[in-house]
């Protein structure tokens, strides 16, 4: 994260600065909501910056250079969802090329390859991404890509990026990592081995649950490329006001990760010692089975905490009370003091 003069600038200064100089007409130093679907040429086929807004945008190009400054990223590209953003990354594979994905893989990506990507031409293994021989055992010569979670979603499974890229490098295929429960604030994948990170813009980055967006972003010039194209050619891109509120989400970033990841240290040490409560998944307890490499990839161990119930029914019950919010907070906070 660099600034003009070259000196690198620190997390929380890029997040604010990155992509975000005053704009020329009026010095505006907040990035204005570009409200606009085209853009005036001076001459015929000589567009000033952008021709057609979904193609490029200024308010999303911002945020787009701060995201990718603050992964350590030369290039970000934002989507209307994550699952957009997952989708044309995807698309930039040929049919009978071969995907390896996490055996706890979030959802919607496993529909994504089973449901749309496998009829199209797509293959996939699903292995356990902490067990470093399934891993090669389940690499081909097809093998495309390897994409992880880490922290996953939902169980908060820990995988060591570094090894992971390595195997699949070693085969020919690159790393994706979902970084959006961790955040740049707490992981940087990119500098860790991988080749592209996606994230859930909707989650922590936007930050205040008014924004559905996704991002990836990357250092591979095949893959800005053919990404850049994409991004036009298949059109899943976001509106100039989603970007406006995740470059605000960005912002304070930093802050709100370090306020999350002590709350969430908190509660599963709280959960942990609650008989009613059978299991406590998160990477922070030291009983953690990925805990000695969360601690190594991570700088703090970020904001979820899972845990498993009595009973199925003793779990629809606890989902049922968190419809009381401010009961369950009153509860929490007396407990944690």
């Amino acid at each position: 994260m660099e600034g003009a003069s070259g000196d690198r600038m620190r997390f929380e200064t890029a997040a604010i600065h990155a992509g975000q100089d005053p704009d020329e007409p009026y010095g505006s130093v907040n990035v204005p909501i570009y409200q606009t679907s085209t853009y005036a040429q001076p001459a015929v086929g000589k567009p000033k910056v952008f021709d057609y807004a979904r193609g490029g945008n200024p308010t999303r190009e911002a945020f787009q250079t701060a995201l990718a400054a603050l992964e350590g990223g030369e290039r970000a590209f934002a989507f209307g969802s994550g699952m957009a953003a997952e989708t044309t990354l995807l698309l930039s594979l040929r049919p009978g090329d071969h995907v390896v994905l996490p055996d706890d893989v979030y959802g919607g990506t496993y529909r994504l390859l089973s449901r749309v990507l496998e009829p199209w031409g797509l293959s996939y293994s699903v292995v356990d991404l902490t067990d470093l021989e399934d891993l090669r055992e389940a690499l081909r010569e097809e093998t495309r890509v390897v994409w992880l979670e880490t922290p996953s979603n939902p169980m908060l499974r820990i995988v060591d990026v570094a090894a992971v890229a390595r195997a699949a490098h070693e085969a020919g295929a690159r790393v994706v990592v979902d970084n959006t429960f961790a955040t740049p604030a707490l992981q940087r994948p990119l500098e860790l081995g991988a080749d592209a990170v996606v994230h859930s813009v909707t989650k922590y980055i936007g930050g205040h649950s008014d924004l559905i967006g996704g991002a990836v972003v990357t250092s591979d010039a095949e893959w800005i490329e053919r990404l850049g194209f994409l991004a036009n050619a298949v059109g899943a891109v976001p509106g100039p006001m989603d970007c406006y509120l995740g470059l605000r989400g960005l912002k304070t970033l930093a802050l709100r990760m370090a306020r999350h990841s002590e709350n969430a240290a908190a509660v599963a040490s709280w959960l942990s010692g609650d008989p009613r409560v059978q299991r406590v998944y998160f990477p922070g307890l030291p009983d953690h089975p990925g805990h000695d490499v969360a601690r190594r990839q991570m700088s703090a161990f970020g904001g979820i905490v899972s845990f498993d119930a009595a009973s199925a029914e003793e779990a629809i019950a606890i989902a049922e009370r968190t419809e009381h919010v401010d009961d369950l907070i009153a509860d929490l906070d007396g407990a944690l003091g």
